[in-house]
């Protein structure tokens, strides 16, 4: 991992860190006749609803941490800062600045439950004349991909201290060319505390880095999480057409799934009593 902290800036510098790649899935092609849109869907998850988790530990939402609530002065940040630095074993250091804010590193972690859209890269323009790119140039024809991000998938920002969770979250979907409008997600905090886990979300104004720096680098104090934006039920009618197309064809491969694995389950089932009829004495 290659990692490169710069002053403090506008813009963060990120550094990827994928926890596992993508699976097989498979995709459907729709052509929008609307907006003149060519989309591809890639499923890369075997479920469309999201699976029941093991209950290693009671999650409570809404629960704030002590960090949240610190009000520090520029002395205290300064000595948080160089007691911060002394317990990593990496170079994502923090840096303080002359106008008393500081920079650093934070990591986000993926927990997105549907898929992203991207725009697919513009093409080198090859050969093939005035006619042909004229001709393409009229089409006007966008390509965009909706995939589901690979599990447990985090990536590392460097921020300022005034960085506020809002951008962040800005931040990443421009660094991923993701589309979709930022409204849907929400940046949460995440804390393990007396073997009980803690989820807030954290506001659009709130600031992740001094959130790090308070709870220290370790990850079981205080984690980052991108998640969708919690505003009740699915909104359908914010998805496009072929996104609901590609909906109904995941939720069609769930069901025919569901139905191959109960059929099997109750012909394992009729096969085993049947042998234990066989087996059995007349009494």
């Amino acid at each position: 991992m290659s990692s490169t902290a710069s002053s403090a800036d506008k813009s963060p510098s990120f550094e990827k860190t994928w926890g596992s790649s993508t699976s097989s899935g498979y995709c459907s092609d729709e052509a929008a006749d609307s907006d003149s849109e060519f989309e591809q869907y890639f499923t890369a998850r075997t479920s469309f609803f999201p699976k029941g988790r093991k209950a290693t530990a009671h999650v409570k939402k809404d629960e704030p941490t002590e960090c949240g609530k610190q009000v520090l002065t520029t002395a205290d940040t300064q000595k948080k800062v160089k007691e911060y630095n002394t317990q990593i074993n990496s170079n994502l250091f923090m840096n303080m600045n002359k106008d008393g804010s500081f920079t650093g590193f934070i990591k986000v972690q993926f927990k997105l439950a549907r898929p992203v859209s991207v725009m697919h890269p513009k093409k080198g323009g090859g050969g093939g004349g005035a006619q042909n790119a004229g001709s393409r140039k009229s089409a006007g024809v966008k390509r965009r991909t909706s995939f589901y991000l690979p599990k447990d998938a985090s990536k590392h920002l460097h921020i300022s201290s005034r960085t506020s969770a809002r951008e962040v979250i800005e931040a990443l979907l421009k660094k991923f060319t993701v589309v979709d409008n930022p409204g849907k997600f929400a940046l949460f905090e995440r804390s393990e505390r007396h073997d009980q886990v803690y989820i807030r979300k954290l506001s659009d104004n709130e600031r992740p880095l001094p959130l790090r720096l308070c709870a220290g680098p370790n990850e079981k104090a205080l984690s980052l999480v991108l998640k969708e934006n919690e505003t009740g039920e699915v909104n359908w009618d914010a998805f496009s057409t072929p996104e609901l197309k590609n909906f109904l064809l995941i939720l069609k491969r769930e069901e025919e799934e569901h139905i191959k694995q109960i059929v099997e389950r109750y012909k394992v089932a009729r096969a085993k009593m049947q042998e234990a009829l066989r087996g059995s004495t007349p009494g």
